[in-house]
């Protein structure tokens, strides 16, 4: 039995699309654009349809998802520290479409001394390649974007782009706190992205594949990855606050000590799209975490894969709320010392972990 995926549930209702269209200009009756009408309806046009409404669907639901993750932590955060948290609409769900308005309305002011194009740009790369990943990772063996082999290797590189354009950002601004807060975005970027490859090294010794759907599959037939990599779980999960730069790693923002780090000189809609990429990057981590460690959409039938992947993913995001609430900035020496001398080493035993297990041939 084939699978019905998202692909192919909207290649009918693009295919329909080209025949309303080739009706539509049949009725007017030019003979010279009649051709556009037959060509609608064929492969290529109704494909291209196809791959537009499957990455307009995927991305509205993931940036649902991703609001969601911001409703989550203000709420959860609010009940921790007796508070209320979000109040506008039904439960505070509309707060975030409140503080998006606001945001909207400021007015957008560039400093005078800035580099104006690096200082623009910077947001875009950042949010850019925050949006490409959530096309990366699949909810379930029917519903996602793209299915390359190597989609593993990409999500990697794209993540590992978002410092840069922090760097990038940080200089441009022409301010001294803002430069502070991107040089510890860089620092940070090398101290923690090792670790993060050494343990993916060891998912992909243990699947012999970078592909999400295979590595799910594995886990399917063995047993979640959590289990017999389980320092790789938890030094994947550490590495994996930090490169989003959230608490207790959120040093390059530093607010009690760098104004606002390098978003010190940002503002107005900028501001907006800086703190929606840091949420989609959170919300990358937790999925990440999710596929790679917890069974990706793996689950009893009585609910839909889709269902069982998006519980995992709000459990796994809950826990660096938790991880938020419950502890304090440290220092960079600090932030250095334990992804150099922790992370990395206990990145390398996981590694061998992995590869002991594969050699005796019990996975």
């Amino acid at each position: 039995m084939v699978e019905t995926t998202l692909f192919s549930l909207l290649h009918g209702l693009a295919l329909w699309i080209g025949e309303v269209a080739q009706w539509l200009i049949k009725v007017t009756g030019i003979k010279e654009i009649q051709f556009i009408g037959d060509w609608a309806v064929t492969g290529g046009p109704v494909n291209f349809l196809t791959i537009l409404l499957v990455c307009a669907i995927f991305m509205v639901a993931a940036l649902l998802v991703g609001i969601t993750c911001i409703w989550q932590e203000r709420k959860v955060l609010g009940r921790i520290m007796d508070r209320r948290g979000t109040q506008v609409g039904m439960l505070g769900l509309f707060q975030n479409f409140a503080d998006a308005i606001k945001t909207l309305l400021k007015e957008l002011i560039i400093p005078r001394d800035a580099d104006k194009k690096l200082f623009m740009w910077s947001v875009t790369g950042l949010i850019g390649s925050s949006v490409l990943l959530l096309g990366l990772v699949p909810w379930s063996t029917r519903f996602f974007v793209a299915n390359p082999e190597l989609t593993l290797l990409i999500g990697l590189a794209v993540f590992s782009l978002a410092p840069f354009f922090i760097m990038i950002g940080g200089w441009a601004s022409n301010n001294k706190y803002s430069m502070i807060g991107a040089m510890r975005g860089a620092a940070q970027l090398i101290a923690y992205e090792i670790p993060i490859l050494m343990v993916v090294l060891s998912i992909i010794i243990m699947t012999g594949s970078l592909n999400f759907n295979v590595i799910v599959a594995f886990q399917q037939t063995h047993m979640w990855l959590m289990f017999p990599l389980f320092i790789g779980f938890i030094t994947f999960f550490v590495c994996g606050i930090a490169e989003s730069e959230r608490v207790p790693f959120d040093l390059p923002e530093a607010e009690a000590e760098l104004v606002e780090g390098w978003q010190t000189e940002y503002g107005s809609i900028q501001w907006g799209l800086i703190m929606m990429a840091d949420y989609l990057r959170a919300y990358v981590v937790s999925a990440l975490i999710t596929v790679l460690f917890l069974g990706g959409w793996d689950g009893p039938t009585f609910l839909w894969p889709e269902v069982w992947y998006l519980i995992k993913v709000f459990f796994v995001f809950f826990i660096m709320i938790w991880v938020r609430s419950a502890t304090v900035r440290i220092r960079t020496d600090q932030l250095l010392k334990i992804g150099w001398k922790r992370l990395l080493p206990l990145s390398v035993v996981n590694l061998g972990i992995a590869v002991v297990m594969k050699a005796m041939g019990w996975f």
